[in-house]
C-alpha cells in the first residue's frame, strides 16, 4: 500500500465521507459492514492474531488428579516480525527470531517439545509464562504445541483454544509481556493488566461455576538499573500492586480462589516478597491478620527447588503463592505438596550442576548446543469441587 502525508490522508477521508453521505440507507449499511471487516483485518495484520478474543469454549474434562499448572519463563520468545524502534536490548530478538525462521522454529519446538512432556504427554492445562514479546510470539508458541499434541495422536480436547494476554507498549522498558495459554475457558472481558505497562497480567478461569484469578506477573531485574540500584524500589511496586490487587478481591470474598505467579527476580525469604507481597512459607501466617498468600516455594531448599543458576548457585526466583481460598478444599484448590520444579530434559547433556539449559542469545549458541530457557518452569496440581 502507498504511503500517504497526513494532507492526503485527510482529502482521502473528507472525499470517502462525501461519497458516503449519498449513498442510500442500504448501501450505507453494506459499506459499514465493509468498514468493519477492513478495521478487523487491518488490526489482525498490525497486532498479531486476535486469539485471545475468541469464544469460551467447553473445558476438557479434568483428570483424576485435576489440573496442571504451569509458569515458566520463556527466555526472550519473539515472533516472525521485524518491529522497526526496537530498543537496542530487544533488537538482537527481534532481527534473530523475525529474519531467521529455522532459528525461530527450533526455538518453539524446544518450548513446546519440553512442555508436552509434562502432564501425560499434553502439556499444562494452564500455562502461564513470561518473556514472551507480544500475542503474535504467543500465538505461535500455541500453534507449536497444538501441531505436536496432534502428531501424537492426542484428542482435539486437548488443543490450547484460550491466549490471555495484552501487548505491552514502548515505555515498559522491554518488549517482554507475561501471558496465560490454556484449554479452559478465560472470561477475556475480565482480563487487564495491572499498573500501566507493567508486566502484571490478571487473568480469569471459571469451571463449573468457580471462578481460579490467576496475576502471571515479571518483576524487575536484579541487574543494575538506571539509577545505580539493583532494582529493589521496582520490585516493590510490583508487589504492591499486586497486593492491593488481591487485597480488595479479598475483602469482596474472602474465599476468593487467587494465585498470583511469576518470575520474581528475588527469592521467597526477599522482603518484596514477605512484607510487601505478603507471601509466606507458614500457612499459619494466613490464619489471622492481614490477607496474605501461602508461597508454595517458601522455605524449600533452592539446592532442589532453584529456578535458575546465577553467580555459581541456584536460586528460587519463579514462585508461585496462593490464598487461603485455595487451600478451602471448596471451588478451585491447591495442592501444596504436589509443587515442583520441572527438570526433565531441561539441564544439559554432561552438566555437573543442576542448571537450566538455555537456548541462548541468536548470535550465540551455548555450550553443548541450544536448549529451551535459563529458568525451570514451576508446576502444581490445582482442582475444581
Amino acid at each position: 500500500m502507498p504511503a500517504f502525508t497526513r494532507k492526503q490522508q485527510s482529502a482521502l477521508a473528507l472525499g470517502a465521507w462525501g461519497v458516503f453521505r449519498r449513498q442510500s440507507a442500504r448501501v450505507k449499511i453494506v459499506l459499514g459492514l465493509g468498514a468493519v471487516v477492513a478495521g478487523l483485518v487491518y488490526l489482525a495484520a498490525t497486532h498479531g492474531p486476535l486469539l485471545h478474543n475468541s469464544p469460551v469454549f467447553a473445558p476438557a474434562a479434568a483428570t483424576a488428579d485435576g489440573y496442571l499448572f504451569c509458569f515458566w519463563n520463556l527466555e526472550n520468545l519473539f515472533d516472525d516480525k521485524v518491529d522497526p524502534g526496537r530498543r537496542s536490548v530487544d533488537k538482537q530478538y527481534d532481527e534473530g527470531f523475525g529474519e531467521n525462521a529455522e532459528l525461530r522454529q527450533e526455538k518453539l519446538d524446544h518450548l513446546a517439545s519440553a512442555l508436552l512432556r509434562m502432564n501425560g504427554g499434553r502439556g499444562p492445562d494452564i500455562l502461564a509464562f513470561a518473556e514472551c514479546e507480544n500475542v503474535r510470539a504467543a500465538d505461535l508458541l500455541r500453534g507449536a504445541l497444538n501441531a505436536k499434541l496432534k502428531a501424537a495422536g492426542q484428542d482435539d480436547k486437548w488443543q490450547y483454544t484460550q491466549l490471555a494476554m495484552k501487548n505491552i507498549g514502548n515505555d515498559a522498558g522491554r518488549h517482554i509481556s507475561t501471558g496465560v495459554l490454556t484449554r479452559l475457558p478465560v472470561n477475556h472481558a475480565r482480563t487487564k493488566m495491572l499498573g500501566g505497562n507493567l508486566r502484571i497480567l490478571e487473568v480469569h478461569l471459571p469451571v463449573d461455576g468457580h471462578d481460579l484469578t490467576v496475576v502471571a506477573t515479571h518483576w524487575t531485574s536484579q541487574l543494575r538499573q538506571r539509577d545505580g540500584s539493583n532494582g529493589d524500589a521496582g520490585r516493590d511496586k510490583y508487589a504492591r500492586l499486586v497486593y492491593e490487587n488481591y487485597k480488595q478481591a479479598f475483602e469482596r470474598d474472602k474465599a476468593v480462589d487467587y494465585l498470583v505467579c511469576g518470575d520474581f527476580n528475588c527469592p521467597p525469604e526477599d522482603a518484596s516478597v514477605t512484607d510487601v507481597l505478603g507471601a509466606f512459607a507458614d500457612k499459619a501466617k494466613l490464619a489471622a491478620g492481614p490477607p496474605a498468600f501461602l508461597n508454595l516455594m517458601g522455605g524449600k531448599n533452592p539446592a532442589q527447588y532453584g529456578t535458575i543458576f546465577y553467580s555459581g548457585k541456584p536460586l528460587t526466583y519463579d514462585q508461585i503463592c496462593v490464598s487461603p481460598g485455595l487451600l478451602d478444599g471448596d471451588g478451585w484448590a491447591c495442592d501444596p505438596a504436589s509443587v515442583r520444579v520441572e527438570t526433565d530434559g531441561l539441564i544439559r547433556r554432561g552438566a555437573t550442576r543442576r542448571e537450566p539449559w538455555r537456548f541462548g542469545d541468536p548470535g550465540r549458541e551455548g555450550v553443548g548446543g541450544r536448549g529451551f530457557s535459563d529458568h525451570f518452569p514451576v508446576t502444581v496440581r490445582l482442582t475444581v469441587k
